[in-house]
């Protein structure tokens, strides 16, 4: 189900001012796409509260994330894990640790274009109950393969939750799709799963961590991708 855009008439209120939205994103080893994914969230959002994670990094990137906080203090929140746990749990323990509702996740290789897209987001989750993530919505099979008429989940790239009830859900895990049994709990529960065309706000490069260290999913990965195939 799509939402209806807001019209210029209904024009809604900056992010900054509601205390209910905050960002997350993860950065394994990539400090050069983090730079660029945070500085251009933060050009259109410099008081939104931004956890950003560096998931066990051996490079620069803790220094690269020290000084994001420096540059933007106080809403700039370093969570920085001793090893990488891969990105489904990275993001568990950063919703773990917000204290806002309406979370925004983003991923280290994605650009933000131009601004208003979490004020629309949010709003979607404020009118709608039963909404639960808001973005590029898709659906897949039991084990993560892209299917129509399956499971509804919101692409991770760039999508917002409500935090109260993913708390309430199975977490994020480490798997080629991190958020599947959180969507199919979701959707178990009679939560919705609302489409947003966040695409025309934020460039997604696509990609950006895998291609250069893969996913670290070993045998698990291509026993999903033959049990797939067979329709197991």
């Amino acid at each position: 189900m799509k939402s209806k855009p807001h019209t210029a008439e209904h024009r809604l209120a900056p992010a900054e001012q509601s205390d209910t939205i905050g960002a997350i994103v993860v950065n394994f080893q990539t400090p050069d796409l983090l730079v660029v994914a945070v500085e251009s969230f933060r050009r259109f959002y410099p008081k939104i509260p931004l956890i950003v994670v560096d998931n066990g990094s051996r490079d620069r990137s803790r220094h690269v994330v020290m000084e994001l906080e420096e540059q933007w203090p106080r809403v700039t929140l370093p969570l920085l894990l001793e090893e990488n746990v891969h990105h489904g749990p990275a993001l568990h323990r950063a919703l773990q640790m917000a204290s806002q509702d309406h979370i925004y996740i983003f991923d280290s290789d994605t650009i933000a274009m131009r601004g208003g897209f979490l004020e629309e987001m949010a709003t979607i989750l404020e009118e709608d109950p039963v909404a639960y993530a808001v973005g590029l919505a898709d659906s897949s099979n039991k084990r993560g393969f892209l299917t129509p008429g399956g499971v509804p989940f919101t692409r991770t790239a760039y999508m917002m939750i409500r935090r109260s009830m993913y708390l309430d859900l199975p977490p994020f895990v480490h798997h080629g799709q991190p958020t599947l049994a959180n969507f199919t709990g979701a959707a178990g529960r009679g939560y919705a799963v609302r489409s947003f065309p966040i695409e025309t706000y934020v460039k997604h490069l696509g990609r950006g961590t895998a291609s250069r260290f893969g996913y670290g999913l070993g045998i698990r990965s291509k026993l999903d991708y033959v049990l797939n195939k067979l329709g197991l």
